[in-house]
C-alpha cells in the first residue's frame, strides 16, 4: 500500500498543480488577484473552507498520530499539505506510516 499512496502524493502534487499554472503563467504572483477568484462566488467560497477545514484537520491528525505511531518525519507531510493542499499531505503521510508498520512488523519478527 505505501507505493499506492505514495503513487497518490505525487498525482495528487501535479495535478492540481497542473491547474494553477496556467493561471500564474497569465496572471503572475498577483496575490490580491488570487483572492479575488478564490472568493469570486459562493461555490468557490465553499471549495476554499472545505480544503481550509480538511487542511488543519490533516495536520491536526498528523501531529497526534506521528507522536502515538512514531512516524518519522512527519513534518514533511505537514509541509507537503501547507505548500501543495491535502491531495499530496494525506497520502504522503499515509505512506510514511505504512512504512513505520512495516518497520515495527520486522522487528517483531
Amino acid at each position: 500500500m505505501k507505493w499506492i499512496y505514495l503513487f497518490f502524493a505525487v498525482i495528487g502534487t501535479f495535478v492540481p498543480f497542473g491547474a494553477l499554472l496556467p493561471w500564474l503563467i497569465e496572471n503572475g504572483v498577483d496575490v490580491a488577484k488570487f483572492a479575488a477568484n478564490i472568493t469570486a462566488n459562493p461555490i468557490s467560497i465553499f471549495a476554499w473552507l472545505d480544503v481550509v477545514i480538511a487542511g488543519v484537520a490533516l495536520i491536526v491528525f498528523i501531529v497526534t498520530d506521528s507522536k502515538r505511531n512514531e512516524v518519522k518525519h512527519g513534518y514533511l507531510a505537514i509541509l507537503a499539505t501547507l505548500m501543495v493542499g491535502v491531495s499530496a499531505g494525506l497520502p504522503l503521510y499515509l505512506s510514511m506510516r505504512c512504512r513505520t508498520g512495516e518497520a515495527v512488523n520486522s522487528a517483531a519478527i
